[in-house]
C-alpha cells in the first residue's frame, strides 16, 4: 500500500521541523511551584529575597533537563536567570460577614512576584 505523495512529504516536513526547532529545556522548582523553562523565557516567580535589577540568580533545584530525570534533582544542573523587576499580582478582596450580629470584616491581598529572564540552561 502506498501513500499519496502529498501525505508523505507532509510527514517528512513535520518531522524535520520538529527536529530542528527543539531547544534545551529544564523543569525547575521555586516558590512551591514547578516551571518549564527555555533560554530566553521571561517568568513571574514567587517573590524571593531582595534583589536589584540585573542581579544574577541561580536555580539549583532542576527536576528535569532535556532527557535527564532527577531523583529528585539532576546532579550538576543549574538554570541561570537575571532579575528584571518586581511585579504585583491582582488585588484580592476578602470579605467575612456574620448575619444578625453586626459583624463584618474586609481584608485585601496583593501577591508580589519577581520577573526574571532565563539566560541559560546547563
Amino acid at each position: 500500500m502506498s501513500l499519496p505523495n502529498g501525505i508523505v512529504s507532509g510527514i517528512i516536513a513535520a518531522t524535520m521541523t520538529t527536529a530542528t526547532t527543539t531547544k534545551d529545556f529544564a523543569i525547575i522548582a521555586t516558590g512551591g511551584k514547578q516551571y518549564v523553562v527555555h533560554a530566553g523565557d521571561i517568568l513571574d516567580v514567587e517573590m524571593m529575597d531582595n534583589h536589584e535589577t540585573g542581579d544574577k540568580i541561580e536555580f539549583a533545584e532542576v527536576l528535569m533537563q532535556n532527557d535527564k530525570v532527577g531523583t529528585p534533582h539532576v546532579a550538576g544542573a543549574t538554570v541561570t536567570a537575571t532579575y528584571l523587576e518586581l511585579k504585583k499580582g491582582v488585588k484580592l478582596s476578602i470579605v467575612r460577614f456574620k448575619a444578625k450580629s453586626n459583624r463584618s470584616r474586609k481584608l485585601g491581598h496583593r501577591q508580589k512576584y519577581a520577573r526574571v529572564r532565563i539566560e541559560s540552561v546547563t
